[in-house]
């Protein structure tokens, strides 16, 4: 990949595209290939793709150092997935790597142990109509979109949706059936930023959404580490203080064994 660019790697669990007809003649290529295609168009960014059946589940720490972004797709086999590979990505988050978590995502390993909540939530499939409207229509994720995006059918979420207050909310949805749920939210772990979306149901066709698209867009910008400004701060040991210490009193040997 071009270290130039926004590096970003579209993680998908894979397996409801090999079982499910009707997924598989919505994404036949797989989520992954879907998002990754209309991520190739943008020219700031070199985007490769990994699924869980991979070696390592494709995350390897080769792949992960080389990652500024990491989209993330799962349902069926969350636990799956190791949790060396969970360790892996959770340090890289808070070295600066970017997450976006997508649809049921929400129950991965990987979002509840950044989250540090169950992150459960109510839901039901009956074909709904779904309005997700901008809360926030300043922020950087929300940029090109209107009012709302409205989706002809998706599965409902429902609140109580059990994770942390975001940091910022750029999305809340309606659904035809009366919920309403918090389906864009952003934090801040570490150095690393994390966006969750909630649209993205397996057997509706939401990531061909050219709305859908330019969210996910969007939210990699914000997400890159190379899209804010943050300084990595120094973690260790200060051998030279940024002031003169005065000794008062005490002698060299004691200053360099405290508590002599």
């Amino acid at each position: 990949m071009n270290k130039n660019k926004i590096r970003v790697t579209v993680w998908n669990e894979f397996r409801h595209e090999k079982t499910n007809a009707t997924v598989k003649g919505i994404y036949p290529s797989g989520m992954h290939e879907t998002i990754a295609a209309r991520l190739r168009n943008e020219p700031d960014m070199a985007v490769s793709t990994a699924t869980l059946d991979e070696p390592e589940h494709g995350l390897t720490k080769k792949v992960l150092e080389q990652t500024d972004v990491l989209i993330w797709w799962g349902h069926m086999a969350h636990g799956e997935v190791k949790d060396e590979t969970v360790d892996m990505v959770q340090a890289r988050i808070l070295e600066g790597m970017g997450l976006i978590v997508l649809h049921s995502g929400h129950y991965s390993k990987i979002f509840r142990r950044m989250m540090g909540t169950t992150c459960l939530l109510r839901w039901r499939e009956a074909h709904e109509k779904e309005k997700l409207w901008v809360t926030d229509p300043t922020h950087p994720i929300a940029q090109g979109i209107g009012p709302c995006i409205e989706l002809p059918h998706e599965e409902m979420y429902g609140e109580h949706f059990d994770v942390p207050t975001p940091d910022d909310l750029v999305f809340v949805s309606w659904f035809e059936g009366g919920d309403v749920f918090r389906s864009g939210c952003c934090y801040k772990r570490g150095l690393g930023r994390i966006f969750y979306f909630r649209p993205g149901h397996e057997v509706y066709p939401t990531y061909h959404n050219p709305e859908i698209q330019k969210v996910i867009v969007n939210a990699v910008r914000w997400a890159s580490f190379q899209g804010n400004d943050t300084v990595k701060p120094y973690y260790g040991k200060m051998t030279e203080p940024l002031e003169k210490i005065s000794a008062r009193g005490y002698t060299a040997e004691q200053i360099k064994h405290p508590g002599v």
